[in-house]
């Protein structure tokens, strides 16, 4: 038997294996941007010591990456598939499939009349799919010399938005999301176990991380076959175990039970259990948090590039006390929180609805919050014998009620995870053609440009600021006025990492960069045509 060593000194026993496989993700390509005429900007200065220049529910199921030229000919044929297809439209982008370059291998035999192409997607659990194939069969059959129309769906996850510190086990997770209450006892770890059955019987890869090392709940909720933890002796990572095709890690596998440690030692092993874990590919991570908003959940925080959470509440007064904290938390770590889960509700007697503990603590965490998407939970005994007998419930009795409510839930996962990570992604680029970097802060409409000297002058590291004294190190005519990023990548939810010709790493939060004054006069370019 092997032996993980924890920076605590803690030792949590594995079972040895040698079997070890890995996949790879497919990369989200850049959207190609015409050539638009120049811009004016406005005069710099320095103030201080920084340098500054003077409906109905949508759903995307496509990656962003934009039509190129070469990947579509001028012929007449061509643009008769792509016009018909250009009516389809993305219905959370509010753009035309081909367009946003959804689109792929295309393939047109004239003489026979056939037509073959493939529509990507960002995830196998989008729920609209057969929708789309519907669509652009029929769109592409109304040609008139069209005989024949082979579609083909495709769902290869992008890589994670930001994979440039992340520990190798963590890179090939395309979301992570955590379930959160910051209270004990309303049903957070049976939201986590059932909200990832559901998603993987939508067809995504899924994973569950109990983080609870206190009391982990997992081990009772599910029921693998092997019950310990294994590691790989060669790479000394350590190898989940699966129940019904999702993988498990909880430190209830490791062989120790519940942990009595301090703080710090906790956080060592959640760490250690996390990111050293082979989760291979994987479309969903679900993260069930511990209560509270102490020292684990930083720690997750900040090693884990969180894509979104869900909140876990009852109808009770207290538990929106303490859940209102936990979403403080979130927002203060820029992760969105897109739905909240209302658990024990009602229940339904002598054809009326009671509802014993109250009303109205999970639709008042949506109001004052702004979360867009609520849940309801009935009281149901079957969801807590479910749960205590070691298979979730959307398994047990995949037709009833609440199995659709948590359909319902994972829909909302998925559709707003894609959102989240469109926005990242586009969120700050750099328009070789004006020479400046647009940013369009996800959650705000607004869209504005920066002159890239003025942005690499605005940094405030210990290289460009001295810590003790505030004094300005970098002055304004050590920048060139020409200098251009190399490379700008997003740094979860909340920055971008902006590279420099001089090899210099600028990290550039979203909150930094509106209030550095803007490019003026910014002709906006039009999209182009595939």
């Amino acid at each position: 038997m092997q032996l993980l060593h924890t920076p605590s000194c803690l030792h949590l026993s594995f079972r040895s294996t040698k079997q070890h496989s890995r996949e790879g993700l497919l990369s989200i390509e850049k959207q190609a941007q015409p050539l638009p005429p120049k811009c004016s900007f406005q005069t710099q200065k320095l103030q201080g010591s920084i340098w500054v220049s003077h409906k109905r529910p949508n759903f995307s199921c496509f990656t962003t990456e934009a039509a190129s030229a070469e990947a579509i000919s001028i012929g007449t044929a061509e643009d008769d598939v792509l016009k018909a297809l250009s009516q389809i439209i993305d219905p959370d982008f509010g753009t035309d499939i081909v367009s946003c370059g959804f689109v792929k291998d295309l393939n047109i035999d004239e003489a026979s009349g056939e037509v073959s192409f493939r529509l990507e997607l960002t995830t196998p659990a989008c729920p609209i799919k057969d929708m789309f194939e519907q669509q652009a069969n029929e769109v592409v059959a109304m040609l008139p010399w069209v005989k024949k129309v082979n579609v083909t769906m495709s769902a290869q996850p992008a890589r994670p938005v930001f994979t440039g510190l992340l520990p190798p086990g963590l890179r090939t997770i395309s979301n992570i999301v955590a379930v959160s209450s910051c209270k004990g006892g309303v049903g957070k770890s049976t939201v986590a176990v059932n909200l990832a059955y559901t998603l993987a019987d939508m067809g995504a890869r899924v994973g569950i991380f109990d983080a609870d090392v206190y009391g982990p709940s997992l081990p009772t909720m599910v029921s693998p076959q092997y019950r310990l933890l294994e590691m790989n002796p060669e790479t000394k990572t350590i190898i989940p175990t699966e129940y019904l095709g999702i993988k498990l890690v909880s430190f209830g596998f490791a062989g120790k039970g519940r942990a009595i440690m301090r703080g710090p030692m906790v956080s060592g092993v959640i760490n250690q259990l996390l990111t050293t874990a082979e989760w291979g590919e994987l479309d969903y991570l679900i993260i069930d948090m511990p209560p509270g908003t102490g020292d684990i959940h930083l720690t997750l925080c900040q090693v884990v590039p969180l894509t979104a959470a869900v909140i876990v509440t009852t109808p009770q007064k207290l538990s929106f006390i303490d859940v209102a904290k936990g979403v403080r938390m979130f927002s203060k770590l820029k992760v969105p929180c897109v739905a909240v889960v209302e658990n024990m509700c009602h229940f339904d007697a002598d054809g009326k609805r009671y509802y014993p503990f109250g009303r109205g603590s999970g639709s008042q965490v949506v109001q004052q919050f702004g979360i867009p998407h609520l849940f309801e939970l009935p009281i149901r005994p079957t969801l807590s014998a479910s749960g205590d007998g070691g298979m979730p419930e959307v398994v047990a009795d995949p037709q009833g009620e609440v199995a659709k409510i948590f359909q319902d839930l994972g829909v909302c996962v998925v559709q707003q995870c894609a959102k989240i990570r469109q926005q990242v992604s586009t969120a700050v680029t750099y328009d070789k053609s004006l020479k400046a970097i647009k940013v369009k802060v996800p959650d705000s409409e607004e869209e504005f440009f920066l002159h890239p000297a003025t942005v690499r002058r605005n940094d405030r590291s210990a290289q460009s600021v001295d810590e003790w004294t505030g004094e300005q190190k970098l002055q304004y005519g050590d920048i060139p006025e020409d200098i251009e990023p190399e490379e700008i990548r997003p740094m979860g939810n909340y920055a971008v990492s902006i590279t420099w010709p001089d090899g210099f790493s600028q990290i550039a939060p979203y909150d930094q960069l509106q209030t550095i004054e803007r490019l003026v006069d910014v002709p906006q370019p039009t999209s182009i045509r595939a």
